[in-house]
């Protein structure tokens, strides 16, 4: 008797492991379910649009300056010098550089901006290095709290992950990463664990930076340069001694950066937008060559036009 009651219960157990096991929710969305989310473009915007940055010195002043220069829209943003999400969002985390980067006229606060729902998109980005981002940080679960919080204030408002890039030294390749990074990390742990809840709500596109940056290098490498332009370096800033900073973009950099944007959030190509704009302080920016102009907005809608996470139609 007493092994029949052991057994019954053993079964009791497994049958009700077995129950909990199918209507649990999975961690992540499996690759599959991702890409079923992004089977519906996203209606193009019929007009400008009001536009929330959130993130870091890879978002910076001048790109959505330049950005707005080019499609003629209102934003405002709140930054930081290698910020997390979840810095942003606990009020007893610090955020390093918060006086410096938010001394500016479309400096807002994050949540009551949101709150407000007076913008219509939202772009917000995580930290570098993405894979300490999701190993200390909690990318996954802030990138899900900063949308559901942008989805409170406006339950209309589009959501954007903006995909950016990691150190040109870095010992993996960077080339290498750019093409590996965005399904292992960028799309496969952010959105397939921040979208676990929401699997059939309007999904979180990606504005592909990343990869443009790595299609316009090869483009450019391959060749004997373009307008002056011969490597990825050129790109990047230097330090006042002249040396390379590895990680944060000049003024043509900006600008590739504020084209890929302006493609994703638009959905139209960015050939013949004007190359020379102002940076966020008026001041007139490094205009790109003609020839090196029309490659770089080419290069954009070639990329940011073949992946359905952006939202764009496709053909």
């Amino acid at each position: 008797m007493a092994q029949r009651v052991i057994l019954a219960g053993l079964v009791a157990m497994l049958c009700g492991a077995a129950v909990w096991t199918t209507v649990r929710k999975p961690d992540a969305l499996s690759p599959q379910d991702l890409a079923t989310l992004y089977e519906t473009p996203l209606p193009a915007p019929e007009g400008p649009l009001t536009v929330f940055h959130l993130g870091h010195s890879l978002v910076g002043r001048d790109m959505p300056a330049m950005l707005a220069q080019l499609a003629g829209h209102d934003h405002a943003s709140q930054l930081g010098w290698g910020t997390p999400l979840k810095a942003h969002w606990e009020p007893d985390e610090p955020i390093q550089g918060f006086e410096t980067e938010n001394a500016h006229d479309q400096y807002r606060d994050a949540k009551e901006a949101l709150a407000s729902g007076e913008f219509d998109t939202f772009v917000l980005t995580e930290m570098v290095e993405i894979e300490a981002a999701i190993e200390y940080f909690d990318a996954q679960i802030y990138l899900e709290k900063w949308v559901a919080a942008a989805r409170d204030g406006n339950p209309e408002i589009r959501t954007f992950l903006y995909e950016s890039w990691h150190d040109l030294d870095d010992p993996n390749g960077w080339l290498e990463r750019l093409d590996t990074d965005p399904a292992r990390y960028w799309e496969g742990v952010l959105l397939a664990q921040a979208m676990v809840d929401w699997p059939s709500s309007d999904p979180i596109y990606v504005i592909p930076v990343g990869r443009v940056m790595a299609e316009l290098v090869r483009r450019i490498e391959s060749s004997e340069g373009i307008d002056g332009v011969r490597s990825r370096e050129d790109f990047f800033a230097r330090f006042e001694d002249g040396s390379l900073d590895p990680v944060h973009v000049n003024d043509l950099g900006s600008y590739l950066v504020a084209l890929t944007h302006y493609a994703v959030l638009y959905q139209r190509s960015p050939e013949g937008l004007p190359a020379q704009l102002d940076r966020a302080d008026g001041s007139l920016a490094q205009a790109p060559g003609p020839d090196l102009t029309a490659l770089m907005q080419r290069t954009v809608w070639d990329v940011a036009s073949r992946l359905p996470v952006t939202g764009i139609p496709q053909d």
